[in-house]
């Protein structure tokens, strides 16, 4: 099978090559105007299908169709917003040669356009895809997926991209295109229009039972979403989708310039193209995470219902995800699973499942989240599906709201740094001792809360725990006093693994240079449930660790613990 991707060394084109490179029945033309580009891609190849290099200009491709005579054809250069006065000349080109053809656009109006081509293939007896990217494919397959036992009213999403994941310059060229113009969506069950990257939210995406990625900002985006979902879902009254680049300062630069260009009425920002490529290029810091999510609210059962999909994925597995529709397209045809013939977008061109194998022997984690889970014990409602995957004993002391109590034993040692003596004795931890009687007291709170005591043979500190809201949302909030510690609930194995991402002292934000570092898990020992908690601080090294084992007591007094 021969398939010539236009732009194959670039960004997206050359990441599909490399997802395909373990077929040894393959053939990529990898395509563009710059053939020393084709050539340097094709001399770092190692993989098992075979690859060539072709100098191929968009307005000579009928003359490259008939001389390559591929199988499909993949348009992966773009911009797609800028292409011109004759902006599907590829699409029809394909059609006359009768090929297939795929694309990444991420345009709106041009992916909406396409089905004016449908006749034609069909003729022709070829299928044109546009759009098969994550938005709008993996998002569609989401929303069928959601729609199978709720009738979904409204719709926002947003992707994620690490700081390490690397943009083209056409990308680049495309985002500064619509930044502060109109993007048409669906408000109100009404056509309408926001401003490009004008307008913002922010999101916690939080794959149930994973670290979750920092509370992210998103800024709306021009893409097929917008106009090709909306009427695969008569009921839909809203959209919006937002894209939620760092390090965040440059996001918000980018705000402020488009909110200027909007009010100002000022040109385009693409001259600046080069300029944000070469900055962003440049500002990469933070963590190598990315990811994406979907939220949807609608009507089940006769009530209101908003379910949300989260997707994350670790390094460099996540800027393949963009790249793997096309991908699963590619291995399904040589399956013998052939897409029907005509010219649409790629909304329909995947389900959910589809996406299964391809993220399998990858860092790439998705679930999904209910709002029905904040009635839910702390616990649960945080870890949502991921909590029935707890061992039972972990599962038994925190599957309750009621007021309880657990005993055993434990093992308490200190820092030895006069600076962590203070704080051990601010905070009122246990002195070091190799093996004293314990005992844990729960006692609920309003909003779900609970108040932990304990007890160290005879000598107790408190801390409050709640769920945490705001940039906090999918976290454990646990409170000592006026300090507060934002901790991520990880399943790993069969630990429950709690990990520092923020803290804050009398509700002040506080540098993450400071934040308390520690392995504190939670675990299943011996039929029992079994802690280890380690608190330490920079510079300063261990306040306290303490760690030992609990089983269930009687119901405990009332009013057990105070938090001071």
């Amino acid at each position: 099978m021969r398939i010539l991707i236009l732009g194959g060394y670039g960004v997206f084109g050359g990441r599909l090559a490399r997802l395909l490179a373990d077929v040894p029945t393959l053939e990529l033309v990898i395509a563009g105007r710059d053939l020393a580009r084709a050539e340097a891609f094709c001399a770092g190849w190692t993989g098992a299908a075979r690859v060539r290099p072709l100098a191929l200009d968009r307005a000579e491709v009928a003359a490259g169709l008939q001389a390559e005579r591929p199988d499909l054809v993949v348009d992966a250069s773009g911009p797609f917003q800028h292409y011109g006065a004759d902006p599907y000349r590829v699409i029809a080109a394909c059609i006359a040669a009768r090929v297939d053809y795929c694309d990444f656009a991420d345009a709106a109006d041009f992916v909406f356009g396409v089905p004016r081509f449908d006749a034609a293939a069909r003729a022709a007896g070829v299928f044109v895809l546009s759009g098969v990217s994550s938005f709008p494919v993996l998002t569609a397959a989401v929303l069928r997926e959601m729609a199978k036992d709720m009738e979904i009213v409204s719709v926002e999403g947003g992707i994620a991209p690490s700081p390490f994941a690397g943009i083209g310059r056409n990308v680049m060229r495309a985002v500064l295109g619509y930044a502060g113009a109109p993007v048409k969506l669906t408000r109100g069950g009404r056509p309408g229009h926001g401003i490009g990257l004008a307008e913002s939210r922010r999101f916690t995406i939080a794959v149930p039972g994973r670290l979750p990625l920092r509370n992210i900002r998103f800024s709306l985006v021009d893409v097929p979403d917008l106009q090709v979902l909306p009427p695969e879902h008569p009921a839909m009254r809203d959209i919006w989708m937002g894209a939620g680049p760092v390090p965040e300062i440059l996001h918000r630069i980018l705000n402020l310039l488009a909110a200027a260009r909007a009010r100002l009425r000022l040109p385009s920002l693409v001259p600046f193209a080069r300029l944000f490529h070469f900055v962003l290029d440049r500002m990469r810091f933070g963590e190598h995470r990315g990811g994406m999510y979907v939220r949807a609210e609608g009507v089940a059962n006769g009530g209101p219902v908003v379910r949300s999909w989260h997707l994350i994925a670790e390094g460099d597995d996540g800027p393949l995800i963009p790249s793997m529709a096309i991908e699963a397209i590619v291995r399904k045809l040589l399956a013998g699973e052939r897409p029907p013939p005509g010219a649409r977008s790629g909304a329909r061109a995947l389900a959910l499942a589809d996406y299964a194998p391809l993220f399998a022997g990858r860092r790439i984690f998705t679930g999904f989240r209910d709002a029905g889970e904040e009635a839910a014990p702390l616990y649960r409602r945080i870890l949502g599906s991921a909590f029935d995957g707890l061992p039972s004993r972990l599962r038994q002391l925190h599957d309750s709201m009621a007021p309880r109590r657990w005993s055993g034993t434990a093992e308490v040692r200190r820092g030895r740094h006069p600076l962590a003596r203070l704080v051990a004795a601010l905070f009122r931890f246990p002195p070091a001792a190799a093996q004293v009687p314990v005992s844990v007291a729960f006692a609920p709170r309003a909003g779900g809360a609970e108040l932990w005591t304990r007890r160290f043979a005879g000598r107790s500190f408190a801390s409050l725990q709640a769920a945490g809201t705001g940039r906090n949302r999918h976290l454990l909030v646990e409170r000592f006093g006026l300090a507060s510690f934002a901790l991520a609930l990880v399943v790993e194995g069969d630990r429950l693994l709690l990990v520092p991402r923020r803290w804050s002292l009398a509700g002040v934000p506080m540098p993450r240079a400071l934040l308390p570092r520690g392995t504190s898990f939670e675990a299943e020992q011996d039929g029992r449930f079994a802690f280890d908690v380690e608190i330490a601080l920079p510079l300063v090294g261990r306040i306290v660790a303490y760690r030992g084992t609990l089983a269930p007591d009687g119901p405990p007094a009332p009013n057990s613990g105070t938090l001071y």
